[in-house]
């Protein structure tokens, strides 16, 4: 078996965050409404929404968390539609049928991205859209939002697997009219689980901050009107999905690490791809223009093999030490459309179907070396050079 890096860990906690930790527990102030001001949890508001150029932001216990009160905040009647991408997370059509609306699944192409075709199809019967850029992939961001624009359509972005990317120059999750985020172990910043949104409305906030557990007047320590807030006291379920002050220690310190990790990703991503792009047999979809990625993994797709030699490449990695999943081809994987089967009659989607067969994902991690990234590239070759032998077999 090959030495194999470890692609799984994540980047060790910065030393910054230890002192604020230990004062949280000897205090044993975790709550974020307790302290009169500046708690850890207010103070990571104030500073994502400055690192995103946004007026406003709300930490919560995930990423799933701040989709649904995003759609909560959109005060959508029951059972409306909403647009999402076929190739997306579990917890993102989860999240919609959680808010009391129906998702509407919007074919994916090759390159991991929204069909503009089908999507342009199917968005006069949406009140809403939510856009996952999946593992990172900007779909066409700007016929997407012209035309939800001219439809009067709201559009919340889900950008898990995005935070640090840009699209002509403007970060994704700002696009829209509210942007979600991850802090959960597999992401750019990690604190095991949580989640914050983002958005320039301050009605959408104020709703969103209501709902996730601001009883009473806890609002209050939060920097938006009070008349935009005391519209909204007493009017709205408390669902309590508050982030802990303890999760928000551990994030402060990583926001400034961020750009470093974006880039250092980028770099490893493509350095990876230029050598998975060699093979015949290995594509790794260029992105659109306009583009910027913030990578932590890779996708690439088999070409010219069929399901046994897909699966020989998959043991043949596996072999030497690599995982690589095959999103329609591992079982039960949360990522293949069929598997949600809570939605009831799903529907066909031939295109994200057989995209999800060949589909392949591999963590990349931004702390990894060039020399790193060499070794896992050359695994992926060699295991392709198996899985050609058992064709030419």
């Amino acid at each position: 078996m090959t030495d194999i890096p470890n692609v799984y860990d994540a980047e060790p906690i910065p030393d910054a965050a230890l002192g604020e930790v230990t004062r949280l527990l000897q205090s044993a102030d975790l709550f974020r409404y307790t302290a009169a001001q500046d708690a850890p949890v207010t103070l990571l508001e104030q500073e994502f929404a400055a690192l995103m150029g946004s007026t406003y932001a709300l930490a919560v216990s995930s990423c799933s968390a701040a989709l649904f009160l995003s759609l909560k905040a959109l005060d959508l009647p029951r059972g409306v539609k909403v647009l999402i991408p076929a190739f997306t997370f579990a917890a993102v059509p989860s999240s919609v049928v959680h808010a009391d609306c129906v998702p509407v699944l919007v074919e994916c192409g090759a390159d991991y991205r929204i069909d503009m075709e089908d999507f342009a199809a199917k968005l006069p019967q949406a009140d809403a859209v939510l856009i996952s850029h999946m593992r990172g992939h900007t779909s066409d961001m700007d016929a997407i939002m012209a035309a939800c624009d001219a439809a009067g359509i709201p559009v919340i972005e889900d950008a898990a697997h995005s935070l640090g990317t840009t699209w002509n120059g403007r970060k994704i999750g700002t696009l829209g009219k509210i942007g979600c985020f991850s802090f959960q172990s597999y992401k750019m910043v990690n604190a095991g689980e949580g989640g914050i949104l983002v958005t320039d409305d301050a009605d959408l906030a104020a709703r969103a901050i209501i709902m996730s557990g601001a009883y009473e007047h806890a609002w209050q320590k939060h920097a938006i009107p009070a008349e935009v807030m005391q519209t909204w006291q007493n009017k709205l379920p408390l669902y309590n999905l508050r982030l802990s002050n303890l999760s928000a220690a551990i994030i402060r310190p990583q926001l400034p690490e961020l750009a470093r990790r974006v880039a250092n990703g980028l770099r490893n991503h493509d350095h990876v791809a230029a050598r998975l792009n060699t093979c015949e047999n290995l594509h790794v979809p260029a992105p659109l223009a306009g583009e910027r990625r913030a990578p932590d993994s890779i996708q690439f797709n088999l070409v010219g093999f069929d399901d046994a030699q897909c699966r020989a490449f998959a043991d043949a990695a596996a072999e030497l030490g690599l995982k690589v999943q095959i999103f329609g081809q591992s079982q039960d994987n949360a990522r293949a459309f069929w598997n949600w089967q809570f939605l009831g009659d799903l529907p066909e989607l031939p295109k994200t179907r057989a995209m999800l067969m060949r589909a392949c994902d591999v963590r990349l991690p931004a702390r990894l070396s060039l020399a790193d990234c060499d070794v896992i590239a050359q695994v992926l070759l060699q295991a392709a050079q198996v899985a050609r032998q058992r064709r030419a077999a």
